[in-house]
């Protein structure tokens, strides 16, 4: 799925299933708690701690819940997030074109 495409199914699904959207403030909350939800999978999955009883590793869950709510702030805040991404590319590229390759702490 395109970017694109997917702001448009999510903006579909809010006025199909939705009231609205929630306010930006309310979702950048909201997002802010499903970083924390990827955080606690990561720390169970990858690091010292372990899962629940009952508690499930959803990783691709949490990173696809992260998705639908930055994309719904795309969407209410007039963010082309395919056009977004292009820059933010170029930037990067411009940046750290020999950045990373240079640092001998990740060689």
């Amino acid at each position: 799925m395109e970017l694109k495409e997917l702001q448009e199914k999510v903006d579909e699904w809010i006025k199909s299933y939705g009231v609205r959207y929630f306010n930006e403030l309310t979702n950048m909350t909201i997002l802010t708690e499903e970083v924390g939800e990827l955080a606690r999978v990561m720390a169970r999955k990858y690091g010292e701690q372990s899962f629940k009883e009952g508690e499930k590793d959803n990783l691709a869950d949490e990173m696809a819940d992260i998705l639908w709510v930055l994309t719904c702030l795309a969407n209410q805040t007039g963010v082309d997030l395919t056009e977004a991404m292009e820059i933010n590319f170029a930037k990067k590229t411009a940046r750290d074109l020999k950045r990373h390759k240079n640092n001998p702490k990740i060689q």
